[in-house]
């Protein structure tokens, strides 16, 4: 099971802190991964990180902006986002490839989704 908390609403330019715990057969270290969506739109990737934090892949519309880290001492992931737009905007899940394998970008290859946490940037 993946639980995510730490969305809300921000003003363009501000910054959030995502987290993602992970319990039971989740807390295994496998490749997690953040993606979000927006209303009529696709999930889209946004970043992955390896089972033991040590490679990260982040989608273009984010780099230089967000990050990517896990703590798998408290079996959580965390999304940091800094410099936050409107198009940013979207509700954001996280994601357990819940089997060994590298970090991936397609939604196909996770198998354990948590619920989802609003993020809002306003203009």
């Amino acid at each position: 099971q993946l639980v995510e908390s730490g969305g809300g609403l921000v003003q363009s330019g501000g910054s959030l802190r995502l987290s993602c715990v992970a319990s039971g057969r989740t807390r295994l270290n496998y490749a997690r991964a953040w993606f979000r969506q927006a209303p009529g739109k696709e999930p889209e990737f946004v970043a992955g990180i390896s089972g033991n934090g040590d490679s990260t892949d982040l989608a273009d519309s984010v780099k230089g902006r967000f990050s990517i880290s896990r703590d798998n001492a408290k079996n959580t992931m965390y999304l940091q986002m800094n410099n936050l737009t409107p198009e940013d905007t979207a509700v954001y899940t996280c994601a357990d490839r819940a089997s060994t394998g590298p970090i991936i970008r397609g939604v196909h290859g996770y198998h354990v989704w948590g619920q989802g946490t609003q993020v809002t940037v306003s203009s």
